[in-house]
């Protein structure tokens, strides 16, 4: 008699986290990266000391490999959309590089008894269907057996040396331009408590599952000077780096920083906030400050713990409007690193 087929639990109820919002908290986890040596080769071009996207590793004089990888615990239910996410996630950080992906690794973390293959096949079908989106290769991976669910990639990509853009590059007057609304964080976070219904879940997956490719194109073709995405340590914490590796200081308008329709709510009695996004708000407070008009939606929003964010762009004032997004700030002269919300 052959034994009945395990009934897949939900994945959010298999993960104690969501997405980006497992992050461990910068706080902690940058003293410790900090403390490690720093790596000597020459060919070495952006390494861990300055808390960039992505790896670059220069091969030639007009050639350089941009490698990453990124995973985390199911933040949707449906499995191929979590593949998904995670993928168009993981390839963020080459484009936010100005790279172009080539080729990627799965990395799996599954309960394969209890959920069954079907649902791994689903989330890797996922992956598998936005890495062929964006012109590159899955070329193998590696799983092991856990309880809690985990799926990303490995990623590597090429750039010519002399056109990567770091999170280093910024100027002052340089504009902020956001590529994506921000939101994702809150509405999977109220959706696990039963707060945000599936519409809601639907608007969050299509900001997720969109590639940056196009955004980054044009950020090159803008001349911008430094880029990062928006993923886990939110809006400030990311921009937190690019203005400390800039030497400059920021200001950010709190009205202009898109939201998804229907976060403002999710987010005014702290529904949508989860623990990675509280962890956020912590951290920010060593650098950032409020003017009174922020309403406390609006602070939360800039601290939400994104999953496959938009592109943060420093771009000249003149070339912003060729870059698709609002324009949310401003790189200034300050102490480096510390932000002003107004």
């Amino acid at each position: 008699m052959t034994a009945p087929l395990p009934t897949p639990a939900p994945l959010t109820s298999l993960a104690s986290g969501a997405g980006c919002g497992c992050k461990l908290a910068a706080a902690d986890l940058l003293p410790i990266v900090a403390g490690l040596p720093a790596a000597t080769d020459a060919r070495l071009l952006v390494g861990t000391p300055t808390g960039d996207d992505a790896g670059v590793f220069r091969l030639s004089d007009d050639l350089a490999l941009v490698q990453t990888l990124d995973f985390f615990t199911p933040l949707v239910d449906d499995p191929y959309d979590f593949g998904r996410i995670a993928a168009a996630n993981a390839l963020s950080d080459v484009y936010a590089m100005g790279g172009t992906p080539l080729t990627a690794m799965n990395i799996v973390a599954f309960p394969l008894e209890q959920q069954g293959g079907d649902v791994l096949a689903a989330i890797l079908r996922g992956g598998l269907d936005v890495v062929t989106e964006a012109g590159a290769s899955i070329v193998g991976g590696h799983s092991i057996r856990d309880d809690e669910p985990k799926y990303g990639l490995a990623v590597t990509g090429t750039v010519h040396p002399d056109r990567m853009l770091t999170n280093a590059g910024g100027r002052e007057g340089d504009a902020l331009v956001l590529t994506k609304p921000l939101g994702v964080g809150a509405i999977v976070t109220a959706a696990k408590r039963g707060a945000a219904g599936p519409g809601l879940v639907q608007a969050a997956v299509a900001v997720m599952v969109t590639l940056n490719a196009r955004a980054a194109l044009a950020a090159l073709a803008a001349g911008a000077h430094a880029m990062t995405d928006v993923t886990g340590f939110g809006l400030l914490g990311h921009l937190h780096n690019v203005a400390r590796e800039s030497g400059l200081a920021a200001e950010v308008e709190a009205r202009a920083v898109p939201a998804i329709e229907g976060v403002a709510e999710l987010l005014a009695d702290a529904v949508g906030v989860s623990g990675g996004s509280r962890r956020n708000a912590e951290w920010a407070e060593g650098f950032a400050t409020f003017a009174e008009g922020v309403a406390p939606w609006q602070r939360r929003l800039v601290t939400d713990a994104t999953t496959s964010g938009g592109l943060l762009v420093a771009v000249a004032p003149g070339d912003a409007a060729t870059v698709p997004g609002p324009v949310v700030g401003h790189l200034v002269a300050g102490t480096p690193g510390t932000i002003r919300v107004v």
